[in-house]
């Protein structure tokens, strides 16, 4: 296959989910979590859980990295813009995720903040360039695919010398989230939803390649199938994962072979290693403080590190308590299990990050669940 639309053939389609309701067992359960937002807006578009028997459940994970960003380093990013020399440059999704008390950094700009949106890295560059009197804060965010653009960012601000440009870095692991909500009893049976099977992040896996996630399947007996995003990756992925369980097999398999190998991105790895080391914890809004998942700057690079510049503490909020995000992103309910979800909680109005996000569940149940139901009605 050369062409997207390819990789959207219905018949293909209705082919591989014959394919899965004549292998999988009808004595069994089978619930596979797709890790990353993308496949759950994949899954939510193209209806594809319409396609898979009664006993094959998808189960929507904290795979989208603003949603799983804790309230209390979007608190601690406000404080830091409460400072008059401060700029900070932010991703758009970025600017309407809650903090604590109804706060965001959208509210902190209408406040008078000086905050500014930024499609890339490189727009800090030439914002500190262009304003060397100021201090200039990218906030870095996301899994292993954003954090190389990060790591040549400082590289280039070392060589230019942009004394006035630092990081306020929260770049996550998915290996070791994957590792927490496997091994604590207290994620893994909130709301009593066991796994059988991941289906693995892709734009990351191209980075880092299938072998971290190896000793994971080893260590939990779980099958893990890196996918891409299309419908049809999906299904094949589902597809494998059924076939792995049937054959009590745990393996690690690359459904998305045009884009990831075991070995992954060696040169944005080396860059990453070099300017980066692990966080002992890092808090994940749903999972608490997870061990060696985040990423901060090596001591040689401190004087781009905004918590070193700017002695900048950590926080710990409590989330809304009528907001079922923290749940949706364990896997232990649904965005329409949430009270909130499509009444108060719209994209107009978010209250939870689940919805902030263009990658998060609430949206993509909000997005095209919506339009289903609408045209269903219309049908009937």
């Amino acid at each position: 296959m050369k062409y997207a639309d390819e990789f959207r053939d219905k018949a293909i389609a209705q082919g591989i989910a014959h394919a899965i309701g004549a292998e999988v067992s009808s004595q069994r359960a089978y619930r596979f979590m797709e890790f990353c937002g993308g496949h759950t807006h994949a899954i939510s578009r193209y209806g594809l859980e319409d396609l898979l028997p009664a006993n094959v459940r998808m189960i929507h994970g904290p795979g989208c990295p603003v949603c799983v960003l804790p309230a209390s380093r979007i608190d601690m990013a406000i404080r830091l813009v409460d400072r008059p020399e401060v700029t900070l440059c932010v991703y758009g999704d970025l600017m309407r995720a809650p903090g604590s008390q109804g706060q965001s950094l959208l509210r902190a700009k209408a406040l008078g903040a000086d905050i500014r949106m930024v499609y890339s890295t490189l727009d800090a560059i030439r914002l500190a360039e262009q304003a060397p009197s100021r201090e200039v804060v990218f906030f870095a965010i996301g899994f292993e695919t954003t954090t190389p653009p990060t790591a040549v960012m400082i590289r280039i601000a070392e060589k230019k010398r942009l004394k006035g440009l630092s990081v306020f870095c929260n770049h996550v692991l998915t290996p070791s989230a994957m590792h927490s909500i496997l091994e604590n009893p207290k994620i893994r049976d909130t709301g009593g939803v066991p796994i059988d099977g991941f289906i693995g992040p892709a734009h990351v896996s191209t980075i880092i390649g299938t072998q971290p996630y190896e000793p994971l399947a080893e260590q939990f007996g779980k099958p893990i199938v890196i996918a891409g995003f299309e419908p049809l990756d999906v299904m094949q992925a589902i597809l494998m994962l059924v076939r792995q369980v049937n054959e009590d097999r745990y393996q690690v398999e690359n459904q998305y072979s045009r884009a990831v190998t075991r070995e992954g991105n060696r040169r944005a790895k080396d860059e990453v290693s070099q300017i980066f080391e692990l966080r002992e914890q890092f808090e994940w809004r749903g999972l608490g403080l997870v061990p060696n998942s985040g990423m901060k700057l090596k001591p040689a690079y401190a004087q781009f590190d905004a918590e070193a510049r700017f002695a900048i503490h950590d926080l710990r909020v409590a989330d809304n308590p009528a907001c079922e995000c923290c749940a949706i992103l364990r896997g232990a309910k649904r965005p329409v299990e949430c009270k909130l979800f499509g009444t108060v909680c719209t994209p107009e109005t978010p209250i939870g990050s689940c919805m902030v996000s263009s990658e998060g569940a609430c949206a993509a149940y909000w997005t095209y669940g919506r339009v289903r139901d609408e045209q269903l009605r219309r049908t009937s």
